[in-house]
């Protein structure tokens, strides 16, 4: 079994690759050979992966990954929210166009692999429901989720034309995501929990009442391999689903914190409101229905203290 990951040296690329030679099997395989891409050269200790520094953008670069002959490819690479937001150039080249020649890659090679697109609830647009059913249509109000929805929709039409067994999971906010803050409009999301925890101060942008499903870098990684493994069959054709999460408000979040860790961490959290913040996440999902992932067997956390003991058991381990 060969695996391919694009975005290989992103916190999720690293955690699927160390869930990966942990479990050492897929699909029933052994794991012999795990091929990360990214943008640059990085290190990785293991016999088993190898490191490409390659821009999937670029002509030549998808061909050359696709003739090592994967039979998963996991396409994690993507420029986050904010900064697609505000770089339109760079998020249609990377979001669009990567995922687009990765496709066609594929499409022409001798192969027929399973490919594992991760997607965004950022498809969703306001005004939502509550909870947001599994049929609502993807409306997106950012240059970054209809970036994402675009590649559901090519991923959908190349599995139906038999190029390849796609299928589509759309993630909710990750979060507590280790290491220093991304370009994310959500990064605070994680940062008032990640920051109180080492000890540091964290701003809050928004107001206490904000609602936002999440999931941990656990469970987000549970998601891709199970949906490696899953009979596409089962989704008929419907190829792009909604993963779990919790459902919390910033409020809960603070609440869970100090379940955890203790009033002192909370302490550590100063309200700073930032209207440019706000406003972007105000026209987010606040909650889903996700009975059909559920049913297909994907499982996310249970709550919210769950969420930030696993970032304190594999973040901070």
């Amino acid at each position: 079994m060969r695996v391919l990951i694009t975005g290989g040296a992103g916190m999720l690329g690293r955690k699927l690759t160390r869930r990966l030679l942990e479990r050492g099997h897929l699909r029933g395989e052994p794991v012999d050979a795990i091929d990360l891409v990214d943008l640059v050269e990085f290190g990785v200790e293991s016999d088993t992966c190898t490191v490409h520094a390659a821009d999937l953008s670029q002509p030549g670069e998808t061909e050359r990954l696709m003739a090592l002959d994967p039979d998963v490819v996991f396409h994690l690479a993507a420029v986050v929210s904010a900064e697609a937001e505000a770089d339109f150039d760079k998020g249609m080249k990377v979001n669009l166009d990567g995922t687009r020649r990765l496709f066609e890659a594929v499409r022409h090679s001798p192969i027929t692999p399973r490919v594992v697109y991760a997607s965004s609830i950022a498809v969703f647009g306001a005004p939502f429901p509550d909870p947001i059913p599994n049929d609502f249509h993807p409306t997106p109000l950012t240059s970054y989720g209809t970036q994402k929805l675009i590649g559901e929709a090519l991923l959908a039409d190349y599995s139906r034309r038999g190029f390849f067994d796609g299928i589509g999971i759309r993630l909710p906010t990750v979060s507590v995501r280790p290491g220093a803050p991304n370009a994310a409009a959500s990064s605070f999301f994680s940062g008032i929990i990640r920051e109180p925890l080492a000890g540091q101060r964290a701003e809050l942008p928004v107001s206490r009442d904000v609602r936002h499903p999440h999931a941990s870098p656990r469970a987000a990684v549970g998601f891709l391999l199970h949906a490696a493994e899953l009979d596409t069959a089962l989704l008929e054709g419907r190829r792009n689903l909604t993963m779990p999460g919790v459902s919390v408000t910033v409020g809960e979040q603070i609440e869970a914190l100090g379940r955890v860790a203790g009033p002192d961490a909370v302490e550590l959290i100063t309200e700073s409101p930032d209207p440019v913040v706000a406003g972007i996440v105000a026209g987010w999902p606040q909650r889903f229905d996700t009975a059909r992932a559920e049913a297909l067997g994907f499982a996310a956390d249970a709550t919210y203290d769950e969420i930030i003991q696993a970032h304190i058991e594999d973040g901070l381990a």
